[in-house]
């Protein structure tokens, strides 16, 4: 009995991080991965290549609730999901193959002071209140690139893809619910193309705590995006992406 109050203890707190961070990627489509991949690499000392092979394993089982309950939500367009499907693939298995190939360290800066910009652009944007709807046309990019960075970042398919559709004038929450909903696909790719390096892995310890959490929040997630205001989802998408890239800037030039 008390080691599995011990047990408990140890693995509550990543459930509670997991549980809130899919929270914050359902609605806004994005910073599952980005939290996920500090709290293991940064705080656990994992490797990166290993770090973002587990994160993505979680992501398949949470972005799957997350992509039903988005569907349930009535948040996925159906043009932007096929535009993003494949590239997405793509460029996740490329990124994840070239990630033990070169040092992903060397890239990041480049990517977060990016993303940093991006989100200060959605901040300014949502703030001002008046959003044209236009139909995107950088969507097939957006999908590769967001892969790419997602293997080698454990995080970069969110903040790349829904940041990006979001500043062309896309409606937020249709963007949020097919960019979560591909991202299952994306996730499975990653994954497998890692599996080949690592094998499979047992889910203990803060990975199986993420994967809990997750999974009981992608529901909640895809509710409040389908409720949230476009001018509003824009400014937290932007905080959260300035923010977390803004963190991860400072960190790889410390």
């Amino acid at each position: 009995m008390e080691l599995l109050q011990s047990q408990l203890g140890e693995i509550l707190p990543f459930i509670l991080i997991g549980f809130l961070a899919q929270l914050v990627d359902g609605a806004l489509g994005m910073a599952f991965g980005a939290i996920a991949t500090t709290l293991l690499v940064g705080f656990m000392g994992v490797p990166p290549a290993q770090a973002s092979y587990k994160v993505h394993v979680i992501k398949i089982l949470t972005s799957g609730v997350s992509g039903i309950s988005h569907a349930f939500s009535g948040n996925i367009h159906k043009r932007l999901f096929l535009m993003t499907l494949l590239p997405g693939i793509l460029g996740g298995a490329i990124g994840a193959y070239g990630l033990s190939q070169i040092d992903g360290e060397t890239v990041k800066p480049f990517v977060f002071v990016y993303l940093f910009l991006l989100g200060l652009l959605l901040v300014f944007k949502g703030a001002k209140g008046r959003l044209k709807r236009r139909a995107p046309r950088a969507i097939v990019p957006l999908g590769f690139a967001g892969g790419i960075l997602d293997a080698i970042g454990g995080g970069g398919w969110g903040p790349v893809v829904s940041s990006g559709l979001m500043l062309q004038g896309t409606e937020p929450r249709k963007v949020v619910g097919s960019v979560n909903s591909v991202e299952f696909f994306v996730a499975i790719a990653i994954s497998g193309a890692f599996l080949g390096q690592f094998g499979f892995e047992a889910l203990a310890g803060a990975t199986l705590g993420l994967l809990i959490g997750g999974v009981l929040a992608a529901p909640f997630g895809a509710i409040a995006a389908r409720y949230l205001p476009a001018p509003i989802m824009l400014v937290l998408v932007g905080a959260v992406l300035s923010l977390t890239t803004g963190y991860w800037l400072v960190i790889s030039l410390l």
